[in-house]
């Protein structure tokens, strides 16, 4: 059950993106949109849009503004239609990327993130021509854990696929169509993830040089400072500092 913890590497440098209320916001009003507009404004029967009121609550979005995504995406307002698109890629050294994004307008996505990967040395692939490396898993991450024992046994006996812990930090890998049901046993067992999502995690990672690894980084970091991208992920290994 132990192992070393791929967060810190695979998340790389988000934190300070998302330290930006405003994105943060942006991102949690879209996909409050999308779960509500997938599985229904009733946050009881609607296991994603549960977790996504929590997100909000986590970061103290007004209530008024919850409200507003939510009904608009269960139709109950009018505006913007939104969409989920994935778009698949390769970065400098020939790395997998896959970006997910929420929008109102394809060809306009399309465009911005086709730009991206060409000012930064990559290139738009097909669908399909780098997802078969990744696997999607829902992931709970605590940043420091206090009784590692405690959080094993809540966690297995929730539902968890495996825990790791490494340096005093933990991360709970469950099935995604377990994840809801994880993130709210435990929390209601007293443990609260620090970090927590279900997302694309790569099957084996891609070694890249410090100098590659900086340029990975910027197209990442361009990708995401896009108003329609939700997350981005990638098989690259980057070098510890």
């Amino acid at each position: 059950m132990a192992g070393h913890s791929k967060w810190a590497n695979i998340k790389h440098k988000k934190a300070k993106e998302d330290a930006k209320r405003g994105k943060v916001f942006t991102r949690i009003i879209r996909e409050l949109t999308v779960a509500a507009r997938q599985g229904g404004s009733d946050v009881n029967s609607n296991p994603r849009l549960r977790l996504a009121v929590a997100k909000a609550q986590a970061e103290n979005m007004p209530r008024d503004t919850v409200d507003r995504a939510i009904k608009r995406g269960a139709g109950e307002l009018d505006g913007q239609q939104m969409e989920e698109v994935r778009f698949e890629g390769y970065g400098p050294s020939g790395v997998a990327i896959i970006v997910d994004c929420l929008t109102d307008n394809n060809n306009r996505t399309v465009g911005e993130v086709r730009h991206a990967f060409s000012k930064c040395g990559g290139n738009m692939g097909t669908s399909g021509s780098v997802a078969y490396q990744f696997k999607e898993i829902g992931v709970l991450f605590f940043e420091k854990v206090e009784n590692e024992d405690a959080l094993m046994e809540a966690a297995l006996e929730a539902g968890a696929a495996d825990i790791e812990f490494s340096d005093g930090s933990a991360e709970i890998i469950t099935e995604p169509s377990d994840y809801a049901a994880v993130y709210e046993a435990l929390t209601a067992a007293g443990f609260t993830p620090d970090e927590s999502e279900v997302t694309l995690r790569a099957e084996n990672t891609s070694p890249v040089s410090k100098e590659d690894a900086e340029k990975v980084e910027k197209l990442i970091d361009m990708l995401e400072e896009l108003d329609d991208v939700q997350t981005v992920v990638t098989n690259a290994e980057f070098p510890e500092e």
